[in-house]
């Protein structure tokens, strides 16, 4: 794995001060773990299921692990859903993680079971096809041309803990998809498109690489995404 310098500071100060971002709280795990990461690029972290908080802060992270269809009902318990959707449309930025990004997309299969996402991306979340599961470990990703989120930092590994992930997703206009594999199948591994970013893999537990990632997303909050 390629060194990585640590980048993962603060953005230049540009006169509108420390930047509020808000890790949303519905339920579902590496809360913490999220709230430290975002906080080492200086930034103003809190956690909360507050939907005003949620609405105004200058980011909002969406994390998740567990089950598709648990994640979707504690997302909806708290409002989560309109919530990102109010922020898209608002064009202020949303970075997810993990089942957090699984939950944008049009629904999610597991054990046979069925559940609607929020419909964000067309996509199914559905088992991998690969003999060994979970997909617990580091991997490399095939990071889209121009992307943003991987900026400094495209030849690295990232650290990966599921059994399920979108298999298929157009990369129209203004939607960047970012790939990786596990036992010869192929995976979304992130996107980005406009104020929505969003990762499968755990930035928050990747080390430099995944701080860089995190402070690439943070630096957005200034500049607006590109």
């Amino acid at each position: 794995m390629t060194a990585v310098p640590d980048t993962a500071t603060p953005p230049s100060d540009t006169g509108t001060g420390v930047l509020d971002i808000v890790v949303l709280d519905y339920g579902s795990g590496n809360i913490r773990s999220a709230e430290r990461a975002v906080a080492r690029t200086g930034a103003r972290v809190t956690v909360t299921a507050d939907r005003e908080r949620a609405l105004a802060a200058d980011g909002l992270v969406v994390p998740g692990v567990g089950a598709f269809a648990a994640c979707m009902e504690g997302l909806l318990a708290v409002d989560g859903a309109t919530v990102i959707a109010e922020r898209l449309a608002a064009d202020k930025p949303v970075l997810a993680i993990c089942v957090g990004h699984q939950v944008l997309f049009g629904n999610g299969i597991e054990h046979g079971l069925e559940a609607a996402g929020c419909g964000i991306w067309p996509g199914t979340v559905e088992r991998l096809h690969a003999d060994r599961l979970p997909h617990m470990g580091w991997n490399t990703i095939a990071p889209a041309p121009g992307s943003s989120l991987f900026a400094g930092i495209e030849s690295e590994r990232f650290y990966f803990v599921h059994s399920y992930g979108v298999r298929e997703l157009a990369e129209v206009d203004g939607r960047l998809v970012t790939w990786a594999e596990h036992g010869g199948d192929r995976f979304v591994a992130a996107v980005e498109q406009g104020p929505l970013w969003s990762t499968q893999f755990h930035p928050e537990k990747s080390g430099v690489a995944g701080g860089r990632l995190i402070a690439n997303w943070v630096a957005t909050l200034r500049s607006g995404p590109a």
